[in-house]
């Protein structure tokens, strides 16, 4: 704590990433990182992109992105908006959408930047317990509220919501923002993004990233889709915050990744099938495995303890992520990783149960 600090710092709980720890010969499935690089289109875009214009601000409003994303799900740029990583996307949202005389709604587990987004903008919230089996009833909430969202896929329990309760509760909840958070939706089933809802209802807004399917988390893209009324009050925002999120290099790599829809189908599909493979074998060990529509699997053992676990997995350099919080510290969430990786994954696992 520090004298100079404004008070509201002081009151402030920080999002904890995921570990990056800087070891060699490192297993890394933490943090749902694609275990496969970029396009090579998007490489080239990215070296022809590195040149004297560096030296000029980029485009305020990112248009060729913008295009090019509504180009691909059919919607008007006015309706599309860019940031630097969705958890920017997500940051305006929840001071420029958020900050109702209301409280929000999200899931009790969820991704836990919500609660911090909260605490930074000072916005009321009520957390909407998860049923038994981890599944989220959107029926609870039908309540007043100042809006709502949820990952879907959930995170971290990868559980996959249907459409049509997406669109049952756009349909009773009209007078609130409904936000869709779809960083792993490119793992689920086609058409189960909630895009398809976006021209139906003025209320609702996708959220989406470039990090997970598209493998470029360490370029930092995200967007949102919606009502060009949504949009408009996240521009302006953002233009009173940055008006430059994103560089040329960034715009160009994004540009690139969506054209090249072959190399993301193909290593959308390879993500998958890894995703049901490892999902077999882990139940072949005694796990219990949700049900993913996700790039990880969330797994629990009936006769181990999961931090005890994931430490030994840590000494076999394969890092995995627990987290330590009520109805869900039983369980290990698991990155799918390459088929290298995920085997050597299964043999380390192997060698800890049956020593």
């Amino acid at each position: 704590m520090s004298k100079y600090w404004s008070d509201f710092v002081v009151s402030l709980d920080p999002y904890t990433p995921g570990e990056q720890p800087a070891v060699n010969n490192l297993t890394k499935l933490n943090t749902n990182e694609n275990p496969y690089p970029p396009s090579p289109k998007v490489l080239q875009a990215m070296e022809d992109a590195v040149n004297g214009d560096l030296r000029l601000y980029p485009p305020p409003n990112a248009d060729q992105l913008k295009q090019t994303i509504a180009d691909y799900y059919q919607l008007n740029t006015d309706q599309i908006f860019v940031g630097n990583g969705s958890d920017e996307v997500l940051a305006h949202i929840f001071n420029g959408l958020f900050r109702q005389t209301q409280g929000i709604l999200f899931p009790d587990i969820s991704y836990s930047f919500y609660p911090v987004y909260c605490g930074l903008y000072a916005i009321q919230y009520s957390k909407v317990p998860l049923a038994e089996d981890f599944s989220l009833d959107l029926d609870k909430y039908s309540r007043p509220n100042g809006g709502i969202i949820f990952p879907n896929p959930n995170a971290p329990t990868g559980r996959l919501l249907a459409l049509d309760k997406i669109e049952k509760l756009l349909q009773s909840n009209t007078e609130s923002v409904v936000v869709v958070d779809e960083a792993y939706i490119d793992f689920a089933e086609s058409g189960s993004s909630a895009v398809a809802l976006v021209n139906k209802y003025d209320n609702l807004l996708v959220v989406q990233t470039m990090s997970k399917s598209r493998s470029l988390a360490g370029l930092r893209i995200g967007y949102a889709m919606g009502s060009a009324e949504l949009i408009e009050g996240l521009e302006r925002i953002k233009n009173s915050f940055n008006s430059y999120p994103l560089g040329h290099v960034q715009i160009a790599a994004g540009v690139a990744a969506f054209k090249d829809k072959q190399y993301f189908e193909e290593i959308r599909q390879v993500v998958i099938n890894s995703r049901e493979k490892l999902s077999e074998q882990f139940e072949s060990l005694g796990f219990e495995v949700l049900p993913s529509a996700a790039n990880f699997i969330f797994v629990r053992h009936p006769e181990l303890n999961a931090e005890t676990l994931a430490q030994s997995l840590r000494e076999k350099k394969v890092i995995v992520r627990y987290f330590n919080k009520p109805r869900i510290n039983e369980f290990l969430r698991i990155t799918v990783g390459s088929e290298d990786q995920n085997q050597l994954l299964i043999h380390s696992l192997q060698a800890i149960i049956n020593p």
